[in-house]
């Protein structure tokens, strides 16, 4: 197997043997135990003309390529959502557009499912002032949505999160968009560690108060809603919400640090999955969730825990940069030319990190091609000057 030389914290420098090539599938025909939503990313145009921090450049082909993988393997795509760099390089143009293209993808290939995200962020938050402002902007995205044929993530609103002065605003806001919606919606309770802007959402102090906001949304609009996906990195905080919530209802993780024990479940309950996480590792999530429905729990088990320690890495704080991380070992296995992101977002993380990332992916049975992996490794520490 190939051999590389990698960076540490102390700036010595490791030579590391990459492992034999993934050993999971491309493609998956099996049907899986839970209802699972891949976060997807996009890809950048590296030829795109524009200033890259402020204009939109996407690679349609390979973006939508991509969205084809995850089917391959069986999953389900949260489309547009925070992986896709909704308000850090991607606008609401740019996924109207990815949100158009990506459903008529799935219309157009029997069995492929997705659900879109919709929220605010074409509102500038310091210049929102009203909650009719933020109700406006739902009512566009969350329509825009239905009207091509999708169902929507309701994803949280940084602008409510500023203008709202308590819990009764968000009501107001949340009561008037899903008594609207036409097909159920999924609600995204998002936390501050993926969104600093997003702190004190629900308008409340601590979790108890706010779970007990959501829940009363919940049963007001319980034949509107789906399932609410919690990001909050707690499983604790996830399963207490689990228990309360109504049989009919699916609580969906959105937590990267403990993913496999929440959606194995307890025995009683058991957590879906819509998660960003599922983007890098989706060959080996589809085949841990096979040994899942087959009852196999310490097969499942054993596929996921090296992949829960790359999340961790990957989504460790500040949190909302993991895009990169996601971005890298796409670029590394294949799925894109170059480690370019919108808005320059590969400089969100230090070349440390991705060394890390590399280590962990590659223990963890992901990378698809080694020899390919090793020389785009060498050339990225190369340029950041990690050369031997």
């Amino acid at each position: 197997m190939p051999k590389l030389h990698l960076p540490r914290a102390d700036k010595s420098l490791e030579e590391f043997e990459l492992s034999p090539p993934s050993p999971f599938p491309l493609e998956q025909a099996a049907s899986f135990p839970r209802v699972v939503y891949a976060a997807a990313h996009v890809v950048a145009d590296p030829f795109g003309e524009s200033d890259p921090w402020r204009r939109t450049e996407v690679d349609w082909d390979r973006t939508l390529a991509f969205r084809h993988h995850l089917w391959n393997l069986g999953f389900k795509i949260a489309e547009a959502m925070d992986t896709a760099q909704r308000g850090m390089g991607l606008d609401w143009d740019g996924a109207k557009e990815l949100i158009k293209r990506a459903l008529a993808e799935a219309k157009a290939r029997p069995g492929a499912d997705l659900a879109c995200g919709a929220g605010t962020d074409h509102l500038d938050p310091s210049r929102t002032r009203s909650l009719a402002d933020v109700i406006a902007a739902y009512e566009e995205q969350v329509g825009y949505v239905e009207s091509q044929g999708g169902r929507a993530i309701m994803m949280a609103s940084r602008a409510l999160a500023r203008v709202a002065r308590g819990p009764d605003d968000y009501a107001t806001v949340y009561d008037r968009v899903l008594s609207q919606a036409s097909r159920p919606v999924i609600l995204h309770w998002l936390g501050e560690m993926f969104d600093p802007a997003l702190a004190g959402y629900w308008g409340v102090d601590g979790f108890e108060a706010a779970m007990r906001v959501v829940l009363d949304l919940i049963e007001r609009h319980a034949a509107r809603i789906d399932g609410i996906k919690i990001s909050l990195l707690d499983a604790d905080k996830e399963i207490a919400m689990r228990k309360k919530l109504p049989p009919n209802l699916r609580m969906y993780t959105g937590d990267d640090f403990n993913y496999a024990e929440l959606i194995a479940g307890d025995g009683a309950r058991h957590s879906h999955g819509l998660l960003g996480i599922f983007d890098p590792i989706a060959p080996a999530a589809a085949a841990a969730l096979v040994k899942l429905g087959a009852g196999d729990r310490a097969g499942y088990d054993a596929i996921l825990a090296p992949t829960v320690a790359l999340s961790r890495k990957i989504f460790e704080a500040p949190t909302q940069y993991y895009k990169a991380g996601i971005v890298f070992l796409a670029w590394l296995n294949g799925f894109q030319d170059h480690f370019a992101m919108l808005g320059g977002m590969q400089s969100a993380r230090a070349i440390l990190h991705y060394a890390d990332v590399f280590r962990l992916a590659d223990r963890a049975g992901l990378i698809v091609d080694p020899e390919r992996a090793g020389k785009r490794m060498s050339a990225l520490l190369a340029v950041n000057g990690v050369a031997v």
